[in-house]
C-alpha cells in the first residue's frame, strides 16, 4: 500500500478484522469483515484496479485446515472476480504463488512449466488462477496473474525469516529441513512493484508473470545470515526431516516479468539486513510494551 500510495493512488482495503492503526496509514478507504460482496459494492464504484492479496500463505495451514484454505483462496476469488464483471472497466491482479508448480525438476522455472501442485495450498492458488481466467476469457475482464515465490521484508510477520528471528532469540538453533533446501527470495518492496506493473499490462488474456529474481538461494545460507545479523554464534543445525507438499529446489525464470518493464532491484543482502533492523526494533517496542 505504501508503493501504491507513493505513486499518488488512492488506495482502498478490506481486512479481516479491524486493522492496527499503522495498517492504514496508507490507505484513502477501508472495511473490515473480510472479503465479502457486502464490502465489495461498497468500494467498487471508485475503484478501477482490484489487488486480491487475500488468502492462506501457508503450505502448513492448508494440510491442518484444508476447507478454510479453500475458502481464503478459492472462495474470495470468485467473490472478486464476480464484483469486477458486475462493475465493468475494473482489473484484476491475482498474486497466486509458485506452489501451482509443485515438485520440478528443471530450473529455473517458466510460466508454461506444466502445474501440479503438490499441496492443498497449491492446488487452490491453482483454481484460482483457473477462475481468473476463465473470467477473462467469458466474461473480458482484464488480468494479471503473478506467480510469487518466496517474498520477504520488513512487516512480514509470519513464514521463514519471521520464525526463524524468533527461535533464534529464544536461543534455539535447530531447524526443520536439510538446509539445502532452495528458494527465490523476493523483496517485499520489489513485488509490490511488480504487482503494481501487473496492473498496467492486465487483458482478458490474463497475462501471467512469475515473480522472482531468477537466483535461488539454501535456507541455511538464508538462516545464517539472520544468525550473523542478530550477533548469534550458535550452530545452525536441521533436523534432516522433510514435509509432504514442500518443494526441494526453486527458481524462477522471470522473463515475462522484465518483459513489463520491472526488475527486481533490492539486494539479497541489504534486504537481510533491512529485515533484522525490523524485527529487532520490534522486538525492543514489544519489550518497552510489556
Amino acid at each position: 500500500m505504501q508503493q501504491l500510495q507513493s505513486q499518488g493512488i488512492k488506495v482502498s482495503a478490506i481486512f479481516n478484522t479491524p486493522p492496527d492503526p499503522q495498517d492504514i496509514d496508507n490507505v484513502t478507504d477501508w472495511r473490515d469483515g473480510g472479503v465479502t460482496e457486502a464490502n465489495l459494492s461498497d468500494l467498487m464504484p471508485d475503484c478501477s484496479v482490484i489487488i486480491h492479496c487475500a488468502g492462506s500463505g501457508s503450505v502448513a495451514h492448508s494440510l491442518n485446515a484444508p476447507a478454510e484454505d479453500f475458502q481464503s483462496n478459492v472462495i474470495t476469488m470468485q467473490l472478486v472476480l464476480e464484483a469486477a464483471r458486475r462493475q465493468g472497466g475494473v482489473s484484476v491482479v491475482f498474486p497466486s504463488s509458485a506452489g501451482v508448480y509443485g515438485a520440478v525438476d528443471t530450473m529455473p522455472i517458466r510460466v508454461d512449466t506444466p502445474n501440479h501442485p503438490v499441496s492443498p495450498y497449491g492446488v487452490n492458488k491453482l483454481i484460482a488462477e483457473l477462475l481468473v481466467q476463465q473470467y477473462g476469457r467469458h466474461f473480458n475482464v482484464p488480468a494479471t496473474i503473478v506467480r510469487l515465490f518466496s517474498v520477504y521484508g520488513p512487516q512480514l510477520r509470519k513464514q521463514l525469516l519471521w520464525d526463524a528471528c524468533c527461535k533464534l532469540g529464544k536461543g534455539d538453533a535447530l531447524f526443520f529441513g536439510t538446509g539445502e533446501e532452495t528458494r527465490d527470495w523476493v523483496h517485499v518492496e520489489d513485488a509490490a512493484r511488480l504487482l503494481i506493473r501487473a496492473a498496467d499490462v492486465a487483458s482478458p488474456d490474463c497475462v501471467i508473470v512469475n515473480g522472482g529474481t531468477g537466483a535461488s538461494v539454501t535456507i541455511r545460507r538464508m538462516i545464517e545470515g539472520l544468525a550473523e545479523r542478530m550477533g548469534i554464534g550458535a550452530e545452525i543445525r536441521f533436523n534432516q526431516q522433510t514435509r509432504a507438499g514442500d518443494p526441494k529446489h526453486y527458481a524462477a525464470d522471470i522473463s515475462e516479468a522484465l518483459a513489463t518493464g520491472w526488475t527486481p532491484q533490492k539486494d539479497l543482502e541489504q534486504g537481510l539486513d533491512d529485515y533484522v533492523a525490523w524485527f529487532l526494533r520490534e522486538m525492543a517496542q514489544q519489550d518497552k510494551d510489556g
